[in-house]
């Protein structure tokens, strides 16, 4: 099991960027497969972004390609999430969530249940 802690979370303004960052402790954080989810009032659980233990694959949701970018130090157990051109729909509860990358299969990524361990979820709220 891996613990996850979550910073960065907040209120700004549409067109404006957050980073979002999230720290690792407890286990081989370098062997995980990390993903960010994000929960809106009264909807489901969604897929965001995720990224291989290697750093060399990376995958992401329609609505934030091109916007959103995952990256990770694996040295400071540590996954980003920096997310630019920042809309009123993106406003929600943002979860880091890890999993074991040894058979974590591609159709699973976007899948919360792919995942074993998840951070506490900081709001991010985008003004109009």
């Amino acid at each position: 099991q891996v613990q996850l802690v979550e910073s960065g979370g907040g209120l700004v303004q549409a067109g404006d960027s957050l980073r979002l960052s999230c720290a690792a402790s407890g286990r081989t954080f370098s062997n995980y497969f990390m993903g960010w989810f994000r929960q809106a009032p009264g909807k489901e659980r969604t897929f965001v972004a995720a990224m291989r233990s290697s750093g060399y694959r990376t995958y992401y949701a329609d609505s934030v390609e091109g916007r959103f970018t995952i990256s990770r130090d694996n040295p400071k157990n540590t996954v980003y999430l920096q997310m630019n051109t920042l809309k009123p729909g993106d406003k929600a509860v943002y979860y880091c969530a890890a999993a074991s990358d040894y058979g974590m299969a591609a159709y699973t990524v976007k899948a919360a249940y792919a995942y074993n361990d998840w951070g506490q979820g900081p709001q991010v709220t985008v003004s109009s």
